[in-house]
């Protein structure tokens, strides 16, 4: 897993520093007009984790949410 920082030129993804191989698949978090979101380093190494859990398939269905939910809802 790498982070990288980059920039929109024409039309497609430019990022400096990092080499990636032709075909990986990347993740792209845009600021919006309504203001970006701010990570602590805690919050990021989480978000790393919980990305790493999804990639190796350690996920929960929508379905298996929604009973969680209605169960702690009694």
């Amino acid at each position: 897993m790498k982070i990288a920082t980059g920039k929109v030129v024409g039309g497609k993804v430019v990022v400096e520093g990092v080499t990636l191989e032709e075909g990986a698949s990347v993740t792209v978090l845009a600021k919006d007009d309504e203001g970006g979101f701010t990570l602590s380093a805690e919050e990021e190494a989480e978000l790393l984790l919980s990305i790493a859990e999804a990639d190796r398939g350690e996920t929960v269905s929508a379905q298996e949410v929604l009973a969680r939910l209605a169960r702690r809802r009694g």
